[in-house]
């Protein structure tokens, strides 16, 4: 959105920037799916089944919270035209037009933001996200980079406003951790966070080398969504082995220490999933089997996306393993996004969980991608 002056007759864009039905947001078809809700909740039987009532409340909610921003971006835009029209009557005063064109930079801040959720229309983008952060190759430098890379997302997740739950939390014995898996909760978690999925490059002066030296580092972000009953996925009793083993952890702050922690290998496909964060083991084993579920289900659209791009001719290969964002912290800073060419000098401030701008570029790509292929 363009900033509007006095000469630019600003009652055009401004009514038009939001619409109330379809559009850009569907605001009638969201008070309409409010009403079905409210319908369905006064229903006596309502929470006889408390996974879909649950799940019907957090939607309501989720409405409920768009239809507010909407109408304060209405309400904002209301008063900008008003600021203007009133400095077309006072020319000279500039005070009138400079405080319109911040509610409209202030507006258009918001809008972003807005129209990010309108690319998010996977089928499980409103979900809970899963997130397991796997240190590569380079021992207690990239267990330290893994630690690092967790304590990112908590961040990024406390901006949110998102709960987020640790499920498991492998220690390493010098420094950092050689795994952790989040469970984010939060409106749009998984559409959001899958901007994350695939392998992250640290290079630095490493604290750990008595002599100083560079060194680059690699961990793996594998990003699921948290499904209940939702997809319909088979996994056989023989294809599936079961450990237990006493759940380790940097104490009460991360985990329960317990000796109910179970690691679930599938041996098809060599997926191991673990779950700590339960006292029960039988709680922590359907934890980890709906996890499993859910990786399996991520694994299958992965290998579709890539037939789909491979029939496009396109050469760079989709796989979590690929490289999609590079951290410098010397010989200079930078933080860049491989994939769309975003980047930033300001690390500290993305260490400290400022990552919104990868990951709106990124979904912005794939919203563009797609509409193209369409």
């Amino acid at each position: 959105m363009k900033k509007s002056t006095p000469s630019n007759n600003p009652s055009q864009p401004l009514k038009t920037a939001t619409t109330k039905s379809g559009g850009i947001f569907d605001v009638e078809g969201m008070k309409n799916r409010l009403k079905e809700i409210e319908e369905e909740m006064s229903s006596s039987d309502f929470w006889n089944d408390q996974k879909k009532a649950q799940s019907i409340s957090q939607e309501r909610n989720r409405i409920e919270q768009e239809l507010s921003q909407i109408s304060e971006l209405e309400r904002k835009l209301e008063d900008a035209e008003v600021l203007l029209e009133m400095a077309e009557e006072e020319p000279d005063d500039n005070s009138l037009v400079e405080e319109a064109e911040n509610l409209l930079s202030s507006v258009e801040k918001s809008l972003d933001k807005l129209e990010i959720k309108t690319v998010l229309s996977g089928e499980f983008d409103k979900n809970n996200a899963i997130v397991t952060i796997h240190a590569g190759a380079g021992g207690t430098e990239s267990c330290d980079w893994a630690e690092m890379l967790m304590r990112m997302y908590l961040r990024w997740a406390e901006r949110k406003g998102f709960e987020t739950e640790i499920l498991d939390y492998q220690e390493n014995e010098e420094a950092g951790i050689k795994s952790a898996t989040i469970l984010v909760k939060g409106p749009y978690a998984y559409g959001l966070l899958r901007a994350e999925h695939g392998t992250h490059r640290l290079v630095r002066i490493s604290p750990f080398d008595s002599n100083a030296r560079r060194h680059t580092s690699f961990c793996g972000v594998i990003v699921v969504p948290e499904i209940e009953d939702e997809i319909d996925i088979e996994i056989k009793d023989e294809d599936i082995r079961v450990d237990t083993y006493r759940a380790s952890g940097a104490g009460g702050q991360h985990v329960n220490k317990t000796d109910s922690a179970v690691r679930i290998t599938h041996i098809p496909t060599g997926i191991v999933v673990t779950c700590q964060s339960e006292r029960s083991q039988i709680q922590n084993r359907q934890r980890a089997m709906k996890i499993l579920k859910a990786r399996l289900y991520e694994l299958e659209m992965r290998k579709r996306e890539e037939k789909i791009a491979q029939a496009r001719g396109e050469h760079k290969t989709i796989a979590w393993g690929n490289q999609i964002r590079s951290y410098v912290f010397h010989p200079y800073q930078m933080v860049k996004d491989h994939r769309t060419g975003v980047e930033t000098s300001n690390v500290n401030a993305v260490m400290d969980g400022d990552i919104d701008l990868f990951i709106e570029s990124y979904l912005k790509q794939k919203a563009l991608q797609k509409n193209a292929s369409s």
